[in-house]
């Protein structure tokens, strides 16, 4: 009974572990980036050995694997929250100012630009990147296409790819912008947000 339990609890263990290193990864990634952040850095944050977080995560590049992974499901929770509303196209406009709000956010814009910066030199971390945005585009083209179709607008394929594309820069974009510019104004940035968003889902 007693082993039974054990094996029970274990992976529950285990992920409360992973989740412990994870969160201290992060605050060592945005304190010294990819690169400048040790193992040893980790662990001590982590309050664990690095041999320990070596059972969990069998190097540096495997954490960073993990936050891929992690804003992969965070794309997912968004796409699906989306394809819940009842005119998505018409909510992605109205609930711009939350997704500025999110992306002008150093905690949450840091480890993004950190994995990006990492997918320029790192061939696998950019071939697991690419694999991310083509399962999330595989939801979110459908619904474009589908809220588009209903309203009698154009759905063609280069058409598509060009709104989509567009939409996802202007938001990929707007952490390094706020970086050049931490004076920007929020207000207004909203408002031009809402403009462009219009002119490319509704028009």
């Amino acid at each position: 009974m007693k082993s039974h339990v054990k094996r029970r609890t274990d992976p529950e263990r285990a992920q409360s572990r992973r989740n412990q290193v994870l969160q201290a990864a992060a605050v060592c990634f945005a304190r010294s980036g990819f690169h400048g952040a040790s193992m040893s850095e980790i662990s001590k944050e982590a309050g664990m050995s690095a041999g320990h977080i070596y059972n969990y995560f069998d190097s540096k590049e495997a954490i960073i694997m993990a936050f891929v992974d992690l804003e992969a499901e965070h794309v997912t929770a968004q796409l699906r929250e989306l394809q819940s509303k009842e005119d998505p196209l018409q909510s992605m406009i109205d609930e711009a100012p939350r997704h500025i709000d999110e992306n002008l956010d150093p905690e949450y814009f840091q480890l993004p630009l950190e994995m990006f910066a990492e997918a320029a030199r790192n061939p696998k971390i950019a071939a697991a990147m690419r694999a991310t945005d083509v399962a999330a585009m595989a939801e979110f083209r459908p619904i474009i296409k589908r809220e588009r179709e209903r309203r009698g607008l154009s759905v063609d394929d280069a058409l598509l790819d060009g709104r989509i594309d567009t939409m996802v820069s202007l938001f990929h974009g707007l952490p390094i912008r706020a970086l050049h510019r931490p004076q920007l104004d929020r207000n207004s940035l909203v408002e031009g947000y809402r403009v462009a968003m219009k002119a490319l889902l509704l028009t």
